[in-house]
């Protein structure tokens, strides 16, 4: 499922126009990503738990010839699912 077929879902299920659901989902995902930056953790209760987690830096090595690589510290998002959401997909 990608973020339109999302949207298609979110339409037909809260019987919304395609413009008012493609909104809903919008306000969803940014209040996600504010939250994200703000507190750097979000919680949906039964869904699942966002965090944001820094990646410190490190040395790899390029595959095709063996040369040592810089890897820059960065930030990320790790996502832990819910009780319910792990229950609903089994």
């Amino acid at each position: 499922m990608n973020k339109m077929d999302l949207i298609a879902k979110v339409a037909e299920t809260a019987g919304l126009s395609r413009a008012k659901a493609t909104e809903a989902v919008e306000a969803v995902l940014a209040a996600i990503g504010a939250g994200l930056k703000d507190s750097g953790e979000v919680r949906l209760v039964g869904f699942g738990t966002f965090e944001k987690v820094e990646r410190k830096a490190s040395t790899g090595r390029n595959p095709r010839t063996g040369e040592p690589l810089a890897i820059a510290a960065s930030t990320s998002v790790k996502f832990k699912a819910g009780k319910a959401l792990k229950d609903g997909v089994a």
